[in-house]
């Protein structure tokens, strides 16, 4: 509760001190609501200013996207497009492409069976 409160002090020093809450002489009821929406106005766009330029969790909504849970994706189709990109990284450095079948079969033998058999249902 302490919390809130303190947050609440420093709305009034900000107000006060740099949004001049406390230096009107407006004698209305509604004059005075109205001063004291355009210092909350002034007051919310200094707040969203500051947090922009300080706070990380504001970059674009990239704090909201890395806090969303990703989609699962199959080992097995992991594997399959790491091998391919691995194929098109050899050939772009012009690799024999019998070394690289080479290493891609020992690769595959050093797996679990289980992970074999799946892997050549995979999709390629």
């Amino acid at each position: 509760m302490y919390a809130r409160r303190w947050q609440i002090e420093g709305y009034f020093k900000v107000a006060k001190q740099y949004l001049q809450f406390d230096h009107t002489q407006i004698q209305s009821y509604d004059g005075l609501c109205g001063h004291m929406a355009v210092v909350i106005m002034g007051y919310d766009i200094l707040a969203l200013a500051q947090r922009e330029n300080s706070d990380a969790r504001t970059y674009g909504d990239l704090f909201y996207d890395y806090s969303r849970p990703l989609p699962d994706i199959k080992f097995v189709n992991a594997l399959s497009w790491l091998m391919k990109t691995l194929t098109g990284i050899a050939k772009k450095l012009d690799m024999s492409e019998d070394v690289l079948n080479v290493i891609f079969a020992e690769f595959v033998k050093a797996l679990p069976s289980n992970l074999i058999a799946l892997l050549d249902k995979a999709p390629r």
